[in-house]
């Protein structure tokens, strides 16, 4: 068991099980949604890949998955800028996508990579976070799926990280 990250501990937020049960729901309601409509689903690497590989397996019908990758760190990048780093290949136009992210945080990541989605003209684009932490909350953005509302501070777990560590934590943790 990982008991530092970084020099902070770990504490249990959301228990696996839990995480579970809720990617069953939100998958439940993405197949009702999309049933015949040959959706496209888009992981926002890194952390939505545990969230989208769970959440596909939950859909019982043939679905697209895709991923594209944004970057707002790299050297020499002002704050707030931001770079797309992978670019889905899937053509979108025309197409129902809904695009997969582990955590909605200031929104600033998600809105630019909406932007970038939408300028591929897909019938339709939704949102789908596992985790929303609007107190953060910095771009005026929602998800149209949501699977938990978090206030407490950094989190990590279930592909979501601090400096690239603990993603493979099969809870989310908030480190104290």
């Amino acid at each position: 068991m990982i008991t530092e990250i970084q020099g902070r501990k770990p504490r249990l937020l959301i228990p696996a099980s839990e995480i579970e049960k809720k990617v069953r729901e939100l998958g439940k309601r993405i197949a009702e949604d999309y049933r015949d409509k040959s959706p496209v689903l888009i992981g926002i690497l890194k952390g939505g890949f545990i969230f989208l590989a769970d959440l596909v397996r939950q859909i019982d019908f043939n679905v697209e998955i895709d991923f594209v990758r944004a970057s707002s760190y790299k050297e020499g990048m002002e704050p707030g800028d931001i770079e797309l780093v992978t670019d889905v290949i899937t053509p979108l136009k025309g197409r129902h996508v809904v695009l997969v992210e582990d955590m909605l945080d200031t929104g600033i990541t998600l809105d630019f990579l909406k932007s970038v989605i939408l300028s591929r003209q897909p019938e339709s684009l939704k949102i789908c976070a596992l985790i929303d932490k609007k107190g953060r909350r910095q771009i005026e953005i929602e998800a149209d799926y949501t699977g938990f509302g978090v206030e407490e501070g950094f989190i990590v777990g279930y592909g979501t990280d601090c400096g690239e560590m603990g993603r493979n934590l099969p809870g989310v943790y908030v480190l104290e």
